[in-house]
């Protein structure tokens, strides 16, 4: 790991990921090294098949490389137990995905309580802090409503604020606008802009330039290694 830096949440150090064995082996990940530090906004960005679902997966601690050290929280995550990561992605990680994963049956406030009901907070406690995420994320009128009486966009505020209400320190976003209209997009972004600047360090997968141009950084994908790590959103432009 390296040293004299206290302040890198996330690096990778020479890893590998492979699927199968012989004539089938797949290498979604070969050799990739890379760091991010506390309170940067990064944008993971390539081809399909480039890598970058892979490494959204580790950074996750979803999934475990082959070979390799995953440090997260300056801790070697690579080889620990099933139990100890569902730990560290319950209390340390928020996920936010494309088609935003909320239970159908339960009001907003309900499904952002849920990452606390895992965590074992108090229910008064997980009511208050439910509460003061949906307002963050503009939803303080539709603490009842079900995902079914929301619109898209605000299904993804419900999402962000269940993904933010354990207060991690980082928000692991995958395609986030994906399922979103451009005047929603803007919306979204506008909320993980301002979580940035509160100090969470956000990743964000993404395929769409304009979305990839709000991050401070982007990482780019291919072949399974990571081709440019330190493109910036001037880089991007002239290309979509």
């Amino acid at each position: 790991m390296t040293d004299a830096i206290t302040d890198v949440l996330i690096e990778f150090t020479h890893l590998n990921k492979t699927y199968g064995s012989g004539n089938t082996e797949v290498r979604a990940l070969w050799d990739v090294s890379l760091t991010i530090v506390s309170g940067e906004y990064c944008a993971i960005m390539g081809p399909s098949g480039s890598g970058k679902s892979t490494a959204m997966n580790m950074i996750g601690c979803l999934d475990r490389p082959t070979q390799g050290d995953y440090y997260f929280d300056r801790q070697n995550v690579a080889s620990l137990d099933d139990r100890t990561l569902a730990h560290i992605r319950n209390q340390k990680i928020g996920f936010v995905f494309q088609q935003f994963h909320l239970l159908p049956q339960l009001s907003a406030q309900e499904n952002v309580e849920l990452p606390m009901i895992y965590a074992g907070v108090e229910r008064a406690e997980r009511q208050e802090r439910a509460i003061a995420a949906l307002q963050q994320v503009g939803l303080a009128e539709r603490l009842k409503n079900r995902p079914a009486q929301l619109s898209g966009g605000q299904q993804q505020r419900v999402a962000i604020a269940r993904a933010i209400v354990n207060r991690p320190l980082l928000l692991l976003a995958d395609e986030p606008t994906g399922a979103l209209d451009s005047h929603t997009t803007e919306e979204i972004l506008a909320i993980f802009a301002n979580l940035h600047s509160q100090g969470i360090t956000i990743v964000m997968v993404t395929h769409e330039l304009n979305v990839a141009r709000t991050s401070q950084r982007i990482l780019w994908f291919k072949d399974g290694q990571v081709v440019n790590a330190h493109l910036r959103p001037e880089d991007l432009t002239g290309l979509g």
